[in-house]
């Protein structure tokens, strides 16, 4: 068994989908894929690859760190009484334990993600 996890991006496998909770959507009809990579044997680290289509949702970390790398399309985070902040292809940040704000999602963006925490 190696201790080396390689994203294959042309071979994901089945996704997930799924669509913001009722309470979470602000506008449009987002919808979201989900590919689960790999986790940590006690699931505090999770990664996997999201994709989302146009729409605005609410954004809540709760008590996660989350690693966000963009690998396709244009989304603006918006950070609650922050100015928003335009994200593309190429674009690597953190959205930290208690991040509150909104996710508008302008082209289907694809980011991979890494979760440390709980929700």
């Amino acid at each position: 068994m190696s201790n080396l996890t390689f994203f294959k991006f042309d071979d994901l496998g089945p996704g997930r989908e799924s669509g913001p909770l009722p309470e979470k959507l602000i506008a449009g009809d987002p919808r979201f894929t989900n590919w689960d990579v790999e986790q940590s044997p006690d699931g505090k680290v999770r990664t996997g690859v999201w994709e989302t289509t146009p729409g605005t949702i609410r954004s809540i970390k709760g008590g996660v760190w989350e690693f966000c790398h963009i690998l396709s399309g244009v989304s603006e985070l918006i950070e609650d009484g922050k100015e928003p902040i335009r994200v593309q292809a190429g674009d690597t940040f953190v959205m930290k334990p208690d991040y509150v704000g909104k996710w508008r999602c302008i082209e289907t963006t694809r980011k991979i993600w890494i979760i440390y925490g709980s929700a």
